[in-house]
């Protein structure tokens, strides 16, 4: 008892600390609301294969979709378009890497202070040579440079955290990036998914590991 006396002080001391030198952020559908699509020619391309572009996309073009609080992200076949070599080679295989984005971006929010990012990666069974990370960046005003934190899905729960900078005008990004060929729609199926819950910001935590700390004292009081 006295064990996991010692434990819930001390998660609820560090979740206390945490609130109070970091802003913390999960997965949401109200705040992940941009998508971004940025492509260049697939390794090994034949001449005249592949393209290179970037711009702004729906999110659900993104092949990331929302069910409640959980996010999907999934290998993209909006592009695949057999006979069109900018997008498919001629064996078939997608003739570009796709870099998808969703996020959420702000300006003047998270200034000079350690924004943490935490998720639950409830499955990732995407296959070679499709991956998925999340990010924080910390683009200048003119987004010319950028500083970044990322961290491959792995099942389970992860954080990753960056010290963003004082200025102001500074754009910070946080969220998901899912990289591979386009796909052929006909065979996406096989190439996995990754599947993403929200977590328990630490304040919540907090108050949790006070209220069974309560609980457990109320408890010893009552057998003593």
């Amino acid at each position: 008892m006295k064990i996991l006396l010692r434990i819930l002080a001390s998660c609820t001391v560090l979740g206390a600390l945490a609130n109070l030198n970091a802003q913390n952020v999960t997965v949401s559908s109200t705040t992940l609301t941009n998508g971004y699509m940025n492509w260049t020619p697939a390794p090994g391309n034949a001449a005249g294969y592949g393209g290179t572009g970037s711009s702004s996309w729906g999110v659900s073009d993104l092949q990331a979709t929302f069910s409640g609080s959980t996010l999907t992200l999934l290998p993209n076949v909006n592009v695949y378009a057999p006979g069109n070599n900018y997008w498919v080679n001629a064996d078939g295989s997608g003739a570009n890497i796709m870099d998808a984005n969703i996020y959420n971006e702000t300006a003047g929010t998270y200034v000079n202070t350690t924004l943490m990012f935490s998720y639950d990666v409830l499955a990732n069974t995407l296959v070679s040579p499709y991956t998925s990370i999340a990010f924080i960046k910390d683009f200048a005003p003119d987004y010319s440079s950028f500083t970044e934190q990322s961290a491959a899905l792995t099942p389970g729960v992860g954080t990753i955290s960056l010290l963003t900078s004082a200025n102001a005008g500074d754009h910070i990004q946080y969220g998901f990036e899912t990289f591979g060929p386009d796909a052929n729609p006909a065979t996406a199926a096989a190439l996995g998914s990754v599947i993403i819950a929200p977590t328990p910001e630490p304040s919540s935590l907090a108050l949790m590991g006070l209220g069974i700390l309560g609980f457990l004292r109320f408890r010893r009081g009552r057998t003593a």
